[in-house]
């Protein structure tokens, strides 16, 4: 992909559930070992929560930020891999419900784990083109994962927004390129009437997020002739919590420009607002002027990896939402029997 034209961030927003289930727990119905958890602990949607609301939830913080008329936001799309219908739209509910007039686009994306950054990739294309003026992307979800099975300690649930629209000097921050890496990989399947997804573990490392997150920042550090210590922040997909420093190691990026840490090990793997929670929280603390190489993953495969730099509207308009680690804070703890309730795996019917 060439340089994106003139597509900047005007608001963003995290949207992560009150309700917390810590992975020991977990562990404790299944007799797991607490010394070989992959993550601390987990965000659990409440009863009356799904991945409309949370996705509300998210839009509203980015449109505050963004401060514009909802009458200039021609599309929203929404990425998810557990769209609450199997058939009606995800995205008409969210537009409806925020008072965006009926004349946008609206599409719902799936690419298990990265359809929230496909969301990304699909409202600059819009803006880019001249197409629409503003458009909003989401990436969302209540991750599944059968009880006992591996991914039960890291499917979590959350949302992430973002605002797309023309610059106008009083950006977060600008999209200046993009890339994507995608190969037939059969990492992580499920069919349809199937409640929970499949996984081949043997291809879970290596020939799927490896390979592919990997290979998506080179061709993008190549294409805008960049390097490593060009950049200031590093954003990447975060199935559990050791993935994304592995990934660092191999692209040979300091430590310390990683941002996996709060995130993934207190919410969880939150699928496809995943990554772009990460560029959420990075968003919370950076300075004008920095560069940030946000890359995503989606079993299947694939990864999109965006160049991202800050603008003088971010400090401005940070404080106009609350700030993810601020709902992060807010966590309420549940056992294993109330979290079963909430995500729905005890059925009556």
């Amino acid at each position: 992909m060439s340089r994106v034209k003139d597509v900047a961030i005007l608001g963003y927003g995290g949207y992560v559930p009150r309700y917390r289930i810590k992975a020991s727990e977990i562990a404790r119905v299944w007799g797991r070992e607490d010394d070989a958890l992959p993550i601390k602990e987990k965000s659990v949607n409440s009863i009356d929560e799904d991945v409309i609301t949370m996705a509300i939830e998210a839009c509203r913080y980015a449109l505050r930020r963004a401060g514009i008329d909802l009458r200039k936001v021609g599309a929203v799309n929404v990425g998810s891999e557990s769209h609450p219908y199997a058939v009606k739209p995800t995205g008409t509910v969210v537009a409806e419900a925020l008072g965006i007039p009926p004349t946008h686009l609206s599409a719902d994306l799936e690419f298990a784990c990265k359809a929230g950054t496909e969301a990304m990739q699909m409202i600059a294309g819009l803006v880019s083109s001249g197409l629409i003026e503003c458009g909003i992307a989401v990436g969302a979800d209540t991750a599944q994962g059968r009880p006992s099975d591996a991914l039960e300690f890291t499917a979590a649930a959350g949302a992430a927004a973002f605002v797309l629209g023309r610059s106008n000097g009083d950006e977060v921050a600008v999209i200046e390129h993009m890339v994507s890496y995608v190969t037939d990989t059969p990492d992580f399947w499920r069919r349809a009437h199937e409640r929970y997804p499949r996984h081949a573990s043997r291809f879970t490392g290596e020939p799927a997020y490896f390979h592919h997150t990997v290979s998506a920042v080179r061709a993008l550090l190549e294409e805008t002739g960049l390097r490593v210590s060009d950049i200031d922040y590093f954003v990447f997909h975060q199935p559990n919590y050791k993935f994304p420093y592995a990934a660092a190691k191999i692209l040979q990026i300091p430590k310390e420009k990683v941002d996996p840490g709060v995130v993934t090990n207190v919410i969880g793997n939150t699928y496809a607002a995943c990554s772009p929670l990460g560029l959420v929280r990075v968003l919370d603390q950076a300075k004008p002027g920095q560069k940030i190489v946000l890359t995503s993953f989606g079993s299947g495969a694939g990864s999109d990896s965006f160049l991202i730099v800050t603008k003088d509207g971010l400090e401005r308009k940070r404080n106009l939402a609350p700030l993810l680690d601020s709902l992060i804070a807010r966590a309420k703890y549940i056992d294993y029997a109330r979290y079963l309730r909430h995500r729905e795996k005890i059925r009556t019917s």
